[in-house]
């Protein structure tokens, strides 16, 4: 062997050492991009708390899976793949610490899957077609894929679905819509920073995924664009770059897509001798080209909105935990025994007797004070004025007829039966309405004292009506007269009428005989049971309550215990507010854990 071959054999080629993307911020941020994993974990947002986060949107055609690739440091699917069927949560962690290999996982649905660079594209087609079903349908369910790597940037982004307006085999016609809704849900919040990614090649006033970042930030003070393929079309990009017709205010970054086979470090040599050599490129600023360069901006813009929304986000889901503690308070106590039971069901009682009282007999209305309809007194009153014109303006009441006929009151003996069930009805109303609102958490309760109030009403309904018929077939024996003796008697007779109502409606408690001059001594008991306040005296007081127990405990009744057996509606209401309740301590648990290195590391970096 030559000297020469001896010296070539011992030549080894050197090995490609490729800096780190980003070095530092990494282990300060860590924690903190840690902590909002975490509350999209634990799908916060679903309790109206936004979280920052970096969206990438771009169209299928724009070289969006080259970027995160080139990010990452791994491959993705080609084709109809991941980036453009679910929205993808890509976590990237720099270990710092070294290993022989990167180390993979998918998550979704609850599952935790491990892989690795050979089988991550099976394993994510897979994921995908969990999420989206097999063909090339789109899926808002989020894939998220988690890379600790030595030398990636330590972020968190969103990738979603590539913008296409025309439907390939296997998609549905409305394709785009579906992809623009998905979009337009991630990028609205003023927490989201959009990472617009755009080819080279396009018109950047035309481009789709422009002017939906333009619709929700007009300004674009939290939208940064990633022009790619900029090997492919270079002529005229320091001109797109620079000028900014489009305002994209975080800036502009231009980056070379990975091609085929090449390895990511590899990608990164070819890239950074790009803007070195081409004759159209080298004129564009350095802070403004490269893989490493993007990096960097994102990490520091990622830093930075933290910084600005994480009091924000501890203040929301303070007050949203805090409302959340109160609506439970007022949700009614969950009952474990039959003393329970009987607390609650004498509370609701009486708190329906009360409004009953006001309603009814006092003519308080301050419980519904925008419902007419309760307004009780009032609407009774209306009734006996629509009775009275019924009877004063129905033929049979022309004075010039003759009343001595008794077939005339034989002709109106129905008005005063109908005007009885009228207001029955009418109380009938007030009373279920009132019972159901105090009694709207218990359904079986519920059901219960609204067939007793019905059962109630219409005992007296039909007693009141029967006193009613009696009193017109009495009427009906009696000839009328204008003889002057008659009607001086009446006269004298109706000069007492205030004083003998006013026993015999509110003393209910007084000896049943009231003193009638030119009478003598009258029994009043029988009386007071035709009187409306009695009546409903009664209702209230007692009637009432008497029917409800026989019904709950009667025997075809189910016993007290019913109560135990709370609304549906309710339960559910109880358990979902539970779980926020959980799900909003353990998100405050997460923020408080890094809230002193957020407070000192993040206002440094800011």
């Amino acid at each position: 062997m030559s000297h020469d071959q001896g010296s070539l054999a011992l030549v080894q080629p050197e090995p490609i050492n490729i800096a780190p993307l980003v070095s530092s911020y990494n282990e300060r941020i860590r924690p903190v991009l840690d902590a909002v994993v975490r509350l999209r974990c634990l799908n916060i947002t679903k309790e109206g708390i936004q979280l920052p986060s970096i969206v990438v949107v771009g169209a299928q055609s724009s070289g969006k899976s080259s970027v995160l690739e080139s990010l990452a440091g791994i491959s993705f699917p080609r084709g109809q793949g991941i980036c453009t069927r679910v929205s993808l949560v890509m976590k990237l962690e720099n270990l710092n610490q070294p290993i022989p290999k990167p180390e993979l996982s998918l998550e979704y649905e609850g599952k935790v899957i491990s892989t690795d660079e050979a089988r991550d594209s099976e394993d994510i087609n897979r994921a995908t077609d969990e999420l989206a079903g097999h063909g090339k349908g789109i899926s808002n369910n989020p894939l998220t894929l988690v890379v600790r790597k030595n030398g990636v940037p330590d972020l968190t982004m969103v990738d979603l679905p590539g913008i296409t307006r025309v439907p390939v085999q296997g998609q549905p016609e409305n394709i785009y819509d579906q992809i623009k809704a998905i979009i337009m849900e991630y990028i609205t919040p003023e927490e989201s920073i959009v990472l617009n990614v755009i080819a080279a090649s396009v018109d950047f006033s035309t481009c789709e995924s422009i002017r939906m970042s333009q619709f929700v930030d007009k300004t674009g003070q939290r939208t940064l664009a990633a022009v790619t393929k900029a090997d492919k079309n270079p002529e005229g990009l320091l001109e797109k770059v620079t000028a900014d017709e489009v305002n994209i205010g975080l800036g502009y970054v231009s980056v070379r897509n990975r091609i085929e086979n090449e390895t990511c470090e590899e990608a990164r040599l070819e890239e950074a001798k790009l803007f070195r050599t081409n004759p159209h490129l080298p004129k564009i600023d350095k802070s403004m080209v490269g893989i490493p360069v993007l990096a960097q901006k994102l990490v520091q813009i990622q830093a930075a909105s933290i910084s600005k929304r994480l009091p924000e986000m501890v203040r929301k889901i303070y007050e949203k935990l805090n409302a959340n503690l109160s609506e439970l308070q007022t949700l009614p106590k969950s009952m474990t025994s039959a003393a329970d039971a009987m607390t609650a069901f004498m509370r609701i009682i009486g708190l329906a007797k009360e409004s009953l009282r006001k309603i009814l007999l006092t003519g308080e209305f301050d419980e519904y004070p925008d419902e007419k309809k309760m307004h009780c007194t009032a609407r009774i009153v209306e009734m006996l004025d629509n009775y009275s014109d019924q009877l004063h303006q129905c033929p049979e009441s022309d004075p010039c007829k003759n009343w001595k006929k008794l077939g005339k009151v034989k002709e109106i003996s129905g008005t005063p039966v109908g005007f009885v069930n009228q207001v029955w009805s009418y109380i009938e109303d007030i009373v279920i309405s009132v019972l159901a609102r105090h009694s709207e958490n218990y359904y079986q309760l519920r059901m219960s004292i609204g067939r007793a109030g019905q059962t109630l009403i219409g005992k007296m309904k039909e007693k009141c009506v029967n006193q009613v018929k009696e009193i017109v077939e009495m009427e009906k024996l009696t000839n009328y007269t204008c003889n002057p003796e008659y009607m001086s008697e009446y006269n004298r007779l109706s000069a007492q009428q205030e004083a003998f109502l006013e026993y015999v409606y509110n003393n209910v408690d007084n000896p049943p005989r009231f003193n009638l001059e030119g009478i003598g001594m009258v029994d009043v008991g029988v009386l007071k049971q035709h009187s409306y306040n009695y009546n409903i005296k009664n209702l209230v007081n007692k009637d009432l309550v008497v029917e409800i127990v026989n019904e709950l405990l009667g025997p075809q009744g189910f016993g007290i215990e019913r109560l135990l057996e709370e609304s549906p509606s309710v339960a559910v209401k109880r358990e979902k507010v539970r779980r926020s309740i959980t799900k909003l301590r353990e998100a405050m648990d997460v923020l408080c854990n890094v809230i002193d290195q957020v407070s000192v590391s993040l206002c440094e970096i800011a």
